[in-house]
């Protein structure tokens, strides 16, 4: 059975979401109407524009730009500042609302969510037809729109999410790809960033049809362990889960929230040295071992993006968890601000069952250290001891 993805996306949502709280309480005007965007605060965000009115995107405003950049396009520019618990309010009753189709959904940001309505045929004869109607409801009710992309995987419910907007259904399933998804710029395609597209330019890859028939070992010379990935997505594969939260209880992750927006990259591998101990320690502890390796990150607007890889040999050694993350880093990341970062361990097992070669070393002296340092920092709190070979290698990384 081929499943059905559903991928739930609010148009617009920061500034959607205050509209309607400002015409809740009495305002004769319509922020969507009107140049406007939801600005960041000055002191501590330098002015960015976190949302922007689709009046304001006629003037060639953009999310991210600072507002004296948008304040030059267009000097008649309304700004309004966020409001999160508002936001947080709106998005609850978002999810409460669509987890009434099905159990399985997982939030993955604070506007955007997954559905998985895979075995609800005898309930929904036609999923286009239903994604239509729920779409309506959101708007009858909840006074904002959104886009629904519907696949048979939750990187192609993504994508077809982000077809035309507002206020739109789109579908992209396997036998579309090659219609709707290769003439597409290769930018196009989710969890390609800027400097990747530079990369991919450079090797006269511009569509996601040319990187679908770039041969695999061409792409592993600049891009080593993401190439399959790459490839992967430019076929419209993915096997991932819609990750309910009672699926997420299988993983083990950690996150910091950032004070500040971040794209010092020797911070952000610091905090990845220490998240890497601290997962590492808690499989450790629960006597696991994880096979997927991933790095999450969230930007500003607190809209989410991982990538992910499953290695050959579970481990759950600090060393090891660490030279994979920060090699997804390094291939991944595109110096962007951000706002938060995270490493999430998955596909956890309770044996390693490695195979091991005549060439492996089994370092016993090396087990036994690492069971010290867990006992300490169990005992007197997380990382105060921390493996000196460890902290060669997140130098050497820098």
């Amino acid at each position: 059975m081929k499943r059905i993805i559903f991928h739930i996306d609010v148009n617009n949502a920061f500034l959607s979401w205050s509209a309607i709280k400002m015409l809740n309480e009495g305002s004769e005007i319509d922020i969507r109407t009107i140049p406007s965007v939801i600005g960041g605060d000055e002191s501590s965000r330098h002015g960015i524009v976190l949302a922007k009115s689709p009046v304001a995107k006629k003037y060639g405003i953009k999310t991210a730009m600072s507002l004296y950049e948008a304040r030059k396009l267009c000097k008649d520019l309304k700004t309004y500042k966020s409001d999160y618990k508002w936001y947080k309010e709106c998005s609850d009753k978002l999810m409460n609302y669509l987890s009434n189709y099905s159990p399985t959904l997982e939030q993955f940001s604070i506007d955007e969510c997954f559905i998985d309505m895979t075995g609800t045929n005898y309930l929904y004869k036609d999923y286009k037809e239903l994604a239509n109607n729920i779409k309506n409801d959101i708007k009858k009710n909840f006074g904002f729109t959104v886009n629904i992309g519907i696949a048979n995987n939750k990187l192609c419910a993504k994508m077809a999410s982000d077809f035309e907007k507002p206020d739109k259904v789109h579908t992209l399933f396997s036998d579309e790809i090659v219609k709707k998804l290769w003439p597409l710029p290769v930018g196009d395609l989710f969890m390609v960033g800027k400097s990747t597209v530079e990369k991919l330019n450079k090797m006269n890859i511009n569509t996601i049809n040319d990187l679908a028939h770039t041969d695999i070992k061409k792409l592993e010379k600049v891009f080593k362990n993401q190439a399959k990935s790459l490839h992967d997505a430019a076929w419209g594969i993915d096997d991932s889960e819609v990750e309910s939260e009672k699926r997420k209880r299988k993983s083990i992750s950690t996150e910091s929230t950032l004070p500040n927006d971040e794209n010092d990259r020797d911070k952000l591998k610091e905090i990845l040295f220490s998240q890497c101990i601290e997962v590492g320690r808690t499989l450790r502890n629960k006597k696991m071992y994880a096979k997927t390796i991933g790095i999450i990150y969230k930007d500003f607007k607190f809209r989410k993006s991982s990538n992910q890889t499953t290695i050959d040999n579970p481990t759950n050694d600090d060393k090891e968890i660490y030279k994979v993350v920060t090699d997804l880093f390094d291939s991944t990341y595109n110096d962007e601000y951000i706002r938060l970062i995270g490493v999430k361990l998955s596909n956890l097992q309770e044996s390693r069952e490695t195979q091991i070669s005549l060439f492996d070393e089994i370092n016993e002296e090396t087990n036994t250290v690492q069971d010290t340092i867990d006992k300490i920092n169990n005992k007197f709190g997380k990382n105060i001891v921390e493996p000196a070979s460890l902290k060669i290698i997140n130098k050497d990384k820098r």
